[in-house]
């Protein structure tokens, strides 16, 4: 009898690699999700931008912190920061730049040419 060992498949992830069309860290984006990575101890790891049903205008970014990119994802390098979007998500961040403001009302922002609308919080918009 022989015994046969079963084909694994690759462990890596099936990615595209785009560019700052797609998405763009400012500098502050850039150094800040850059220091969260490596407080979290994976200074390799990627920002996961995504837009996801909900909030007041209809649509979401959704924002985490990840060790890889996934299957079918677009990796783009922006500030020295790995970003990654999925295929549904680029459709609604293409041109999109994401900023960090270091104030009490600040955080995260994203200036997206493709929102027709957004509400007054800056967390949600429409397309």
């Amino acid at each position: 009898m022989i015994a046969r060992t079963p084909q694994t498949q690759s462990a890596q992830p099936n990615f595209r690699v785009g560019d700052e069309r797609l998405v763009k860290l400012t500098p502050s984006a850039a150094q800040k999700v850059s220091a969260l990575l490596t407080k979290q101890g994976r200074p390799k790891g990627v920002l996961r931008v995504a837009v996801v049903g909900g909030g007041c205008s209809g649509l979401q970014y959704k924002m985490d912190l990840q060790d890889n990119p996934a299957n079918r994802d677009i990796l783009v390098e922006s500030g020295g920061v790995r970003v990654v979007v999925d295929p549904k998500s680029a459709l609604y961040v293409t041109g999109s730049e994401l900023d960090y403001l270091d104030t009490l009302d600040g955080g995260f922002k994203v200036k997206n040419p493709n929102a027709a609308t957004s509400c007054s919080c800056g967390e949600s918009f429409s397309a």
